[in-house]
């Protein structure tokens, strides 16, 4: 007696396929023992995925309540990860960002899950705008699908470009009135002014080589050049 077992399974064509979207695929056996009939196999584009990316910070935390809301969310893929919002490297971010296709959607529980910071965040958001793929965030209700989801990062973009000039302006302020009191940036000198004097003296009169020099003055030989090059105050 012959049985029907159908199997359906959600995957990602490969990269050689020219669309690269998601297909369901079924495929039906005839027999108790489940081997595939590849003859009856067929695939149905998925389109407009919703993608979710949780993330925590600590071994300590968990990701249930991040993973539940993104499910809860209609995520078909939810990518996660255990990093440090200051951590350069995120893999599974990458992997994340890299899956997104055309129409698609990234969904987050919330906006810090993402960014490491508001310029951070923008930079992510604006690049995904290019690619045509949307961004939700589900505590803060911001998504950019809608004309007024996308004036809210415009906004927040604004934001980040004038907290980048506050800090320059500030750090030009702070070095400006540091220099008006005399102080000056950078590493101090490894000599002062009267050893610099010392072993020019020592150059012109001694024989004494250049190595044992600057061994005497426990500094290197390239640093005893630089010093003796410039010019005297």
């Amino acid at each position: 007696m012959a049985w029907d077992v159908a199997k359906t399974e959600v995957f990602r064509t490969t990269t050689g396929h020219p669309d690269y979207l998601l297909f369901r695929c079924s495929e039906v056996s005839h027999n108790l023992s489940g081997k595939l009939c590849p003859k009856y196999l067929s695939l149905d584009k998925i389109r407009d995925m919703r993608i979710g990316y949780a993330r925590v910070s600590t071994d300590d935390q968990t990701l249930d309540l991040q993973r539940d809301a993104l499910k809860r969310a209609r995520c078909r893929e939810i990518y996660e990860e255990q990093a440090s919002g200051k951590t350069t490297g995120r893999p599974q971010l990458d992997g994340c960002i890299k899956s997104l296709r055309e129409g698609d959607t990234l969904v987050v529980w919330r906006l810090d899950r993402l960014g490491r910071n508001l310029a951070d965040l923008v930079r992510l958001i604006a690049d995904l705008e290019q690619r045509k793929v949307n961004f939700e965030s589900l505590t803060e209700k911001i998504e950019t699908r809608s004309p007024a989801g996308r004036l809210v990062f415009h906004v927040f973009a604004a934001l980040a470009e004038f907290e980048r000039n506050l800090i320059r302006e500030r750090t030009v302020a702070g070095l400006k009135a540091a220099r008006a009191r005399g102080r000056k940036g950078g590493r101090p000198a490894k000599l002062a002014a009267k050893e610099i004097k010392t072993i020019r003296g020592l150059l012109r009169t001694s024989d004494m080589p250049v190595a044992e020099i600057a061994a005497r003055f426990g500094v290197a030989r390239s640093t005893l050049y630089r010093s003796i090059l410039k010019p005297a105050v």
